[in-house]
């Protein structure tokens, strides 16, 4: 008996089947195995380098201990918390209050001197080489960077000597309460400054030539342009530049450890000095690590409010 074949060209039987709900829900677990095989070596280097460290440093914000035996860990409660901020304690003032001037000053020095150089450079030629030039400081060592602007600022250093031949006579920058904080905000704006002109190079690449061209052929002036062409267009670019500077500010140790370590007295004391001193030279791990969640706390609250006002004004502009 001649029978033709279901599996012949056109039988129904022949056309490919989906898969059924069994076979998409396997399809599904294995694509996200696969998944988590390739985060794993991710995952595993966040939870041991972060995870456990931030969970450890909250522990040690509620306890005792001297940093050698972990036997040694005696629960405080709040103790730690309460200590910083009680009468006579210096970390709230001058420490934190000089951590927030010297990230805010930072923010503003680094701001304005990154927006007109920026500026300048998207009018010039080889702008490549002047991009360079001025992201040299952000590839130097911190330790290299902080003693050359040390011994500029000396009585018989090469600041101290224009000012001289300015007739505006010698300044004791770093030995000075009053001038020693703003002398080291200039020095941690100049050196990192190169990645914020970076940025907004690029953003004003990014704004059409036709605003521009625009303007002009309307009369408007460079003033005009720059306040509202310019400055609204470069909006998400200040906002990066605002809120990383100011991190940097904040978490800013090696450069004021190598200038002034602190001094004169306390005027130039910042947050991660203060937990330095704290744990390292006092063995007080507690107080230290207390006074890095106060300090995260501070970053948090502050970078909020930042987005929060650049967000506003975009929503008016």
């Amino acid at each position: 008996m001649n029978t033709l074949a279901p599996e012949r060209a056109g039988h129904p039987a022949s056309r490919a089947r989906p898969p059924g709900p069994g076979l998409a829900a396997r399809a599904r677990r294995r694509q996200t195995v696969v998944a988590y095989l390739f985060l794993a070596p991710v995952l595993l280097f966040f939870a041991v380098f972060l995870v456990l460290p931030l969970g450890f440093a909250l522990l040690l914000s509620m306890s005792r201990w001297s940093g050698f035996d972990l036997g040694d860990i005696r629960p405080v409660g709040p103790a730690n918390f309460t200590g910083l901020f009680a009468r006579g304690s210096t970390f709230l003032t001058p420490v934190l209050t000089n951590t927030v001037l010297f990230a805010l000053g930072t923010v503003v020095v680094a701001l304005a001197g990154s927006v007109l150089v920026a500026t300048c450079i998207d009018r010039l030629r080889f702008q490549g080489l002047w991009r360079t030039l001025y992201f040299l400081p952000m590839v130097t060592t911190v330790v290299a960077v902080g003693n050359v602007w040390k011994y500029m600022y000396e009585p018989g250093g090469l600041v101290n000597g224009v000012l001289n031949a300015l007739g505006l006579g010698s300044v004791a920058f770093l030995q000075d309460p009053h001038t020693a904080l703003p002398a080291v905000v200039v020095v941690q704006a100049w050196a990192s400054a190169g990645s914020a002109i970076l940025v907004l190079t690029a953003g004003l690449k990014s704004i059409p030539r036709s605003y521009y061209e625009a303007a002009e052929l309307d009369g408007a002036g460079a003033v005009t342009v720059f306040g509202k062409i310019t400055l609204p267009l470069l909006r998400p670019s200040l906002l990066f530049v605002c809120v990383t500077q100011f991190l940097t500010g904040l978490q800013s140790f090696a450069l004021i450890t190598v200038m002034t370590k602190g001094g004169p007295g306390d005027a130039t004391a910042v947050a991660a000095l203060e937990m330095y001193r704290q744990a390292f030279s006092y063995g007080d791990w507690g107080t230290a690590s207390a006074a890095a969640f106060v300090l995260f706390v501070v970053v948090l609250l502050i970078t909020l409010v930042q987005l929060w006002v650049f967000r506003r004004r975009g929503e008016d502009a």
